[in-house]
């Protein structure tokens, strides 16, 4: 949350600070995201436009591809734009965002802007759902800025955000004042073994990425094949499957179809398994449907009754038929009810 906040309130004093003089007044700085940004996106920007100390656009993702299509990203470029920032990967629905090809074409229209003399649009991912699961390298993605969470994968609950050139070639303003270090960037002493932590884990990723990632997605797979066998095709609606998109491999997000099987009614009668309706950090808005879900064309009726599950490094064949005999006789149990 602390480093999205940062790269936001970068970004708008950036802007700010660029205008050659009192005379040249752009207004309000403008940002770019997406209709399906973790709530430390959302929620700031919401705050700034509200005090109308800036403006924003939520690029709808594709009901086709649940992306943020870079064409629309793009399109939504205003000639005050100073940031867009899209995640990396989406935590509900598990999809890979076209971060690196929005790269690259970016860049092109920076060339362009500066020759116009427009403010150059700076870029930052969200990466806290992919660093674990998948290769993520910021040379290859291009990113002016990406954030990194450590308990997403295995570290201890730390953040830290990675600048390139950071006030060189990238701005970076703090949010708090204080003490110098972080080389004034973020004031406050250092909490050194929350640092060596993330370290260590970090460099197991880079190690391990392909083999976390190639037993996390068989594990997946099972997952969904039992979900399917058991409850049959007809039954299982898989959410995060997207034409042509690329996901998480740990994330399986599904509605289990019929009246009465909203996702919270079915983890109520769960004897073992413990879950998720949607993202775990804001999970108190009782039975109304995933936002995210809806913004990516799931239909009403099914994204209530969804459910997401994730694996680990550790989950077994065996752990996910323990969940799927589970959540089997819990739906029994709630269509008797409903019987």
């Amino acid at each position: 949350s602390q480093a999205n906040n940062m790269v936001i309130h970068t970004a708008c004093r950036h802007f700010q600070e660029s205008q050659a003089g009192p005379g040249d007044s752009r207004g309000v700085p403008h940002i770019v995201t997406s209709s399906v940004e973790h709530d430390s996106i959302r929620l700031p920007l919401e705050q700034l436009v509200k005090e109308r100390r800036a403006e924003a656009t939520f690029v709808p993702v594709s009901p086709r591809s649940g992306q943020a299509e870079v064409d629309d990203v793009l399109a939504a470029i205003q000639p005050t734009t100073c940031l867009v920032t899209i995640m990396l990967a989406n935590n509900e629905t598990g999809v890979i965002m076209p971060v690196a090809e929005l790269s690259l074409r970016l860049r092109a229209l920076n060339q362009q802007r500066a020759a116009e003399g427009l403010p150059r649009v700076l870029l930052h991912t969200d990466a806290a759902q992919m660093i674990g699961k998948g290769h993520v390298d910021v040379q290859e993605l291009g990113v002016d800025y990406l954030t990194i969470v450590g308990h997403k994968f295995y570290g201890p609950r730390i953040g830290a955000l990675y600048t390139r050139g950071p006030g060189t070639t990238t701005p970076l303003h703090p949010l708090l004042f204080g003490g110098g270090q972080e080389r004034n960037f973020r004031p406050g002493t250092e909490n050194t073994p929350m640092i060596a932590g993330l370290g260590q884990a970090a460099e197991l990723v880079s190690k391990n990425w392909e083999a976390y990632e190639a037993h996390m997605r068989d594990v997946r797979d099972y997952l969904e094949a039992r979900l399917e066998a058991s409850f049959g095709k007809q039954r299982i609606h898989l959410n995060s499957h997207f034409t042509g998109s690329k996901r998480l491999c740990n994330t399986s997000n599904f509605s289990i179809l019929g009246p009465g099987l909203q996702g919270r009614r079915v983890l109520a009668c769960c004897k073992r398994l413990l879950a998720s309706v949607g993202a775990a950090c804001h999970s108190e808005k009782g039975d109304r449907p995933s936002s995210i879900l809806l913004s990516c064309g799931i239909p009403y009726e099914v994204a209530r009754n969804a459910l997401r599950l994730s694996v680990g490094r550790d989950t077994t064949h065996t752990d996910v038929d323990l969940a799927v005999q589970d959540l089997v006789q819990a739906v029994a149990q709630l269509d008797q009810d409903q019987a």
